[in-house]
């Protein structure tokens, strides 16, 4: 099977905006919960349901695959499967390289998603030496000190980083220099890289903000009072102005 070292996605060639990219795992998730419920085809309302967008913005993602499906029977969801599969690489086999066990890089390295959906984890790495040799996911971890022969060895082109941020940059830079080209970065931090290195950021803490205000803007909306009942301010006393009766906010 082909390794992630010499082949590349096909996205970029092809033209495929970025805004579709993001959005091909959601169709992937979407048709492969169809496919293991034996569902030969798909409408595009129903496959946009799934995925939770809209079916012209999944009809139009999907004319950038050359996939226009059949009028009045949809989509074949293996053919989907498939397709997508592939402009996403998850035909190939990608080594990822996991630098940092602590409960989040031992949860990672315990998730059972990533061999089905093409990634293979060759090692995880770690900076501690009471974690070397130690057992996780049924794969000895090893010390950060064998970085770059690890990623060598293995042909790994895909990074990830689940440690603090104050380390996350200089392993950043050791990954790229040995031949790493793509970066996921659980760090809380912005990563620098050359160009034509790929860097996807998850920060959870900023997720769960964005959250907390639209939670807040949610419980505020549910307080609002109408205009017509609210309170005049202090210091605030209407004026007539030169196009009549203005409202005026007068100095105290």
């Amino acid at each position: 099977m082909a390794t992630g070292r010499t082949h590349r996605p096909a996205t970029r060639s092809r033209g495929i905006p970025e805004a579709t990219v993001a959005r091909l795992p959601l169709y992937l998730r979407a048709l492969t919960a169809l496919s293991e419920r034996s569902v030969p085809t798909v409408s595009s309302e129903e496959l946009a349901t799934a995925a939770g967008v809209n079916s012209a913005k999944l009809r139009k993602d999907f004319s950038y695959l050359g996939s226009y499906g059949t009028r009045g029977v949809g989509y074949d969801v293996e053919y989907l499967v498939y397709q997508i599969s592939r402009e996403l690489g998850l035909t190939q086999d990608w080594p990822v390289v996991i630098v940092g066990v602590g409960n989040l890089g031992a949860a990672l390295a315990n998730y059972g998603g990533f061999a089905s959906r093409g990634f293979r984890v060759a090692a995880l790495l770690d900076q501690d030496p009471a974690l070397t040799g130690r057992t996780v996911a049924g794969m000895a971890v090893s010390h950060t000190d064998d970085l770059e022969r690890i990623v060598t060895e293995n042909g790994v082109s895909i990074g990830v980083i689940t440690i603090p941020a104050g380390g996350a940059q200089q392993v950043c830079d050791r990954l790229v220099a040995a031949g790493v080209t793509s970066i996921l970065n659980f760090a809380p931090t912005v990563l620098s890289v050359p160009e034509g290195v790929d860097v996807r950021k998850v920060d959870l803490s900023i997720e769960l903000q964005i959250l907390a205000f639209h939670e807040q803007r949610k419980a505020g909306e549910d307080a609002v009072t109408p205009a017509a009942d609210l309170p005049v301010p202090p210091h605030t006393t209407p004026r007539k102005g030169p196009d009549g009766d203005v409202p005026a906010v007068m100095p105290a």
